[in-house]
């Protein structure tokens, strides 16, 4: 048996491999083909080159290269200008900061802006950094459905327009709206091999087979042509609109932080799959609308799960927000990095409150799940805050907002009249209106001080986050990125999509009928990942 680089690791009879150094590095050899020979008793493993088999021994199974850049849709890469199939996806107020993005597109990954819940003049603040420090590279922003906040919504696409962003990553959706299709036409132009350009790209975020056909299909004509009557696109591209869909890309949110229905991602990811190819073969787009996953994805093995599954791209989100380079204080870090599995809980959303709509956060060490179902059950209850009962309302005066109840209007008010005067104006004289803003001021503020890190408001964070979290947690205990001073948004992506293309590769053999042992299928941990970047010249 000859090889230009064979490393025989043999077993002991009746072993089918074995838990060793040098057959571990072999297999991390990602860029090389892998061959495993064997012979009456033993196995073993050999990487790169050239593999004959002599004497008794022969190749029983072999694979070819499989580095994390061959991961997922090579036109996912393309659309977008990165070198791997991994996005981080936006978390609001900035959770997903400017320098999470810049991080990421310089190491070739895709970063989402946390754009939603942010004031025009800290959006174009953070664009203007994108244009001078990342132009040319992939990026995208994020544009929140604000269904009572209408003026934000609009803003931002003027602003994104404005600075020629890129991609879009469209999330919490119930309706598209003339803003969003805007956004997308206003890109088309006649060209290219298909004969349509769309330079603006969306990605949507979704969970539900209504939303996602939303997307999969056409802007709405109605739409296309209110735009065009008010001037806001060309009657070229009105013309072009109905020859693509309004997203490039399905992001199909699966059981995460912040806005989700709790949904598997073994039960959701095929019937979008389905959704989508019939979609596509009904329509005859030129090119395919690819699928991502997301939820539930923080370690290799939920990455590789998700890619073997056929997601064309992963998207995380709870793992980055404990890395150095997001936008919220150390003590939201702290409290991450030490967060279990179980340590999540569902809670009113400060958007959406009237509506009942909820989103998964933290509840280990945090009274903010209880204390917004308080307050949400107060406005299912009573319809307005005089009809509060005085000794309830002086405890959720004491307990929850610490000060009268009017204060907070006042406060409420002013805050309003800068951000989105029509907020006053539809609760004038609607006293059930008027207590909802006054309620969702503890869950916004509940935002800020987890973001700000206000000490005395500890047990009041609210802080976005799913079992990813606490999946992340596990797989890094005892290795250095078990600290969040060590976690960086860049490193934490290349860890699980080095780890997904070793679990994919463990995956193909298992098929050739190659079993290994527990110390194999258990890496690699960063720390070994780390061991070997360094060792073959690789930089962490």
């Amino acid at each position: 048996m000859t090889s230009d680089q064979y490393r025989p690791r043999w077993t002991g009879p009746g072993e089918p491999a074995v838990d060793d150094a040098g057959v571990y590095e072999t297999l991390m050899r990602l860029d090389e083909p892998v061959h495993i020979v064997g012979g009456p008793y033993r196995l073993g493993a050999a990487a790169g080159g050239r593999v004959t088999a002599d004497g008794p021994h022969e190749i029983v199974a072999a694979v070819p290269p499989l580095g994390p850049e061959r991961l997922g849709s090579a036109a996912f890469l393309a659309a977008h200008g990165i070198r791997q199939a991994y996005m981080s996806g936006a978390m609001a107020n900035g959770i997903a900061s400017a320098d999470m993005v810049v991080a990421m597109a310089r190491a070739g990954f895709l970063g989402s802006y946390g754009a939603a819940g942010l004031l025009p003049e800290a959006v174009e603040k953070a664009l203007i950094r994108f244009r001078d420090e990342i132009p040319g590279l992939g990026y995208a922003c994020n544009l929140i459905h604000s269904p009572s906040e209408d003026r934000l919504e609009r803003s931002a696409v003027e602003l994104f327009l404005a600075y020629g962003v890129p991609c879009v990553e469209a999330s919490a959706f119930l309706k598209l709206t003339p803003h969003l299709v805007r956004y997308r036409l206003a890109g088309l132009r006649a060209g290219g091999p298909h004969g349509v350009i769309a330079a603006n790209r969306v990605i949507a975020k979704i969970s539900r087979t209504e939303t996602a056909e939303l997307f999969m299909r056409p802007a709405p004509e109605a739409i296309v042509r209110q735009l065009l009557a008010d001037g806001l696109i060309t009657e070229e591209q009105a013309r072009l609109a109905p020859r693509v869909p309004l997203a490039d890309d399905i992001t199909v949110e699966a059981d995460s932080g912040g806005h989700t229905d709790r949904r598997p991602l073994p039960a959701l990811l095929p019937v979008i799959m389905r959704q989508r190819d019939a979609i596509m073969q009904e329509t005859g787009y030129p090119e395919r609308i690819r699928i991502g996953a997301a939820g539930g994805i923080g370690t290799p093995d939920a990455a590789a799960a998700a890619f073997t599954m056929g997601a064309d791209y992963i998207v995380t989100g709870s793992v980055n927000q404990s890395c150095l380079e997001a936008g919220t204080s150390p003590q939201v870090k702290q409290m991450l990095a030490q967060a279990g599995i179980a340590d999540f809980e569902m809670a009113p959303a400060a958007d959406m409150f009237e509506m009942g709509v909820e989103l998964q956060v933290l509840r280990r060490g945090t009274f903010f799940p209880m204390r917004a179902k308080q307050l949400y059950e107060l406005y299912r209850t009573y319809d307005g805050i005089e009809e509060i009962p005085a000794e309830v309302r002086e405890r959720v005066e004491k307990q929850i907002f610490r000060r009268p109840l009017e204060s907070v209007w006042e406060e409420t008010a002013e805050y309003f009249r800068r951000r989105d005067p029509d907020q006053l104006v539809r609760a004038e004289g609607h006293p059930k209106r008027r207590a909802a803003l006054v309620f969702r001021w503890y869950l916004g503020m509940a935002s800020r001080w987890a973001k700000t890190g206000e000490a005395d408001r500890a047990v009041d964070y609210q802080i976005w986050c799913g079992p990813a979290m606490g999946s992340f947690n596990a797989w890094v205990r005892g290795t250095y990125l078990a600290a969040p001073e060590h976690r960086r948004v860049a490193d934490v992506a290349r860890q699980i999509m080095t780890g997904a293309a070793f679990h994919q590769r463990l995956a193909m053999l298992r098929a050739a009928g190659v079993a290994f042992p527990a110390g194999i299928t258990t890496r690699p941990s960063p720390e070994d990942t780390a061991s070997f970047d360094r060792a073959v010249g690789v930089g962490r």
